[in-house]
């Protein structure tokens, strides 16, 4: 039950660090390799923030509108670039990006892991039967994880947006002549993925200690909880995340060095046996 339990709430984390790469890469078709080194660029600046003696909910409260604004311009004045059938250009431009932004964080802050200071909250926990502990901010981390994923579940099902966001993917021509601006709709699919990036970081840092090198490690749990759920399906990036976060805590239990690596192997049987995906993509 231990096992499930932690698993279940660290695959809530990743599934905060996966939706943001859902809606680039499984929807949209925009192949980010500096998705985790974004999130770790956000866990900085909310600990800048805190730094300074906001506290982490202010901190939070700032960075979002930073991070949306930061996604537009990143996608408007870098990635529109790179759009097209071959993803080479973008998976060049944000390799790019990646080296940037990691020397960036260690120029700033030297490559010392550090903390978001949550005054405690970070270990507040909650008992429950059979000596059981639940610690209170891996419980807010999945339910935050589960109301954005209900969100972005519903934003394409009941809303333009989420209809222009689904013509652009689909048919990008074909929704240009209908009147839709392909490049501003692909800028605010990017500017909403960076929210995500952003609560994703200021987690992370809230949990445990985040260093400038930690944005690979993110941007593969990220990676196999879309693949493992199924691209294009929000639902499926929860679950895949889910699974991905039990099957660590199964293997950390069997072997401490097990933990990643089962993991690992789950997303490997998945890609042989089924690699669309165990869930059809959901598009409304």
């Amino acid at each position: 039950m231990d096992i499930l339990i932690q698993g279940i709430l660290l695959g809530g984390l990743y599934a905060l660090f996966a939706l943001g790469l859902s809606l680039m890469f499984g929807v949209m078709r925009l192949t980010n390799i500096a998705h985790g080194d974004f999130i770790i660029l956000s866990a900085f600046l909310t600990f800048a923030l805190t730094s300074v003696g906001l506290s982490p909910l202010v901190a939070l409260a700032l960075t979002l509108p930073v991070a949306w604004v930061s996604g537009y311009v990143v996608q408007r004045g870098v990635l529109n670039g790179t759009l097209g059938k071959d993803p080479m250009p973008s998976l060049v431009v944000t390799f790019g990006l990646s080296i940037v932004v990691q020397n960036f964080l260690l120029e700033v802050f030297s490559a010392d892991p550090r903390s978001i200071n949550t005054g405690g909250f970070n270990t507040m926990s909650w008992s429950v039967e059979g000596g059981l502990s639940v610690g209170q901010l891996p419980v807010l981390i999945l339910l935050l994880a589960l109301v954005c994923t209900v969100g972005l579940q519903w934003l394409f099902n009941y809303t333009a947006l989420g209809r222009a966001f689904r013509a652009v993917s689909d048919d990008p021509e074909i929704a240009e002549l209908m009147g839709l601006n392909g490049h501003k709709v692909y800028a605010l699919a990017t500017a909403l993925a960076f929210l995500f990036i952003a609560l994703a970081g200021a987690m992370q840092g809230m949990r445990t200690t985040v260093s400038p090198s930690d944005g690979p490690m993110l941007l593969l749990f990220a990676f196999e909880a879309v693949i493992i759920g199924g691209m294009g399906s929000f639902w499926g990036t929860f679950i895949g995340a889910i699974l991905l976060g039990v099957t660590q805590q199964i293997g950390s239990r069997i072997d401490p060095g097990w933990g990643i690596w089962t993991g690992h192997m789950v997303f490997l049987i998945v890609l042989v046996v089924r690699p669309q995906g165990l869930f059809p993509k959901t598009r409304g």
